[in-house]
């Protein structure tokens, strides 16, 4: 079981590497990374579990969050409605891709954070506000999927990890809480 014991905080190398793709089939052990990221997730999320093993709630990891210098993330994004318990999103993806993304442009009202940065950064971080990704799952099978809003921003923050970029490196320097024009606040008051 994944913990935060395992996972590198900013200022370690492999943070700012650029992972490796991965080649199918995957061995059992790459296999079993992506399962576990998921389920630190899913027990992250879990304030019972969290609470007893002391796990910050994530939505997504990457595997080199664990010091695995690959190209594989997990996302699990609870839903929106409270009558639901299915998720919003929820996959291990191996080399994923974004493919296309739209102009519009969407930000956190309250910036985004990182198991791996164990500090508030203050300041929007610019998104797309929709993507369509590729990536293949653990058995190999491509897939293609359209994210919108939340799931769309987890998805670029996980990429970026896979990329050596960290969230706050997209914060504009000089004024951090400039919002750039025609971008859309996700979490304000109009939601």
């Amino acid at each position: 079981m994944i913990t935060m014991n395992e996972v590198i905080r900013e200022g370690h190398p492999t943070l700012r590497k650029k992972a490796e793709p991965l080649t199918f089939p995957l061995d059992s052990s790459m296999t079993e990374l992506g399962e576990e990221l998921l389920a630190f997730l899913i027990n992250s999320q879990d304030p019972e579990i969290a609470e007893k093993y002391e796990l910050r709630p994530g939505v997504g990891i990457a595997a080199p969050q664990v010091d695995v210098s690959k190209r594989m993330v997990a996302v699990h994004v609870p839903s929106q409605d409270p009558e639901s318990s299915d998720p919003e999103f929820s996959a291990i993806l191996v080399n994923p891709k974004i493919v296309s993304h739209s102009v519009q442009q969407t930000c956190l009202s309250d910036g985004e954070g990182c198991l791996s940065v164990d500090r508030e950064v203050p300041g929007y971080v610019p998104r797309h506000k929709r993507v369509t990704l590729e990536y293949y799952e653990l058995t190999g099978e491509k897939k293609k999927v359209r994210l919108r809003d939340f799931p769309a921003i987890v998805v670029q923050h996980e990429i970026d990890h896979l990329n050596g970029v960290m969230f706050y490196d997209h914060i504009d320097p000089e004024n951090p809480l400039a919002l750039p024009d025609n971008i859309e606040v996700l979490g304000s008051e109009e939601e």
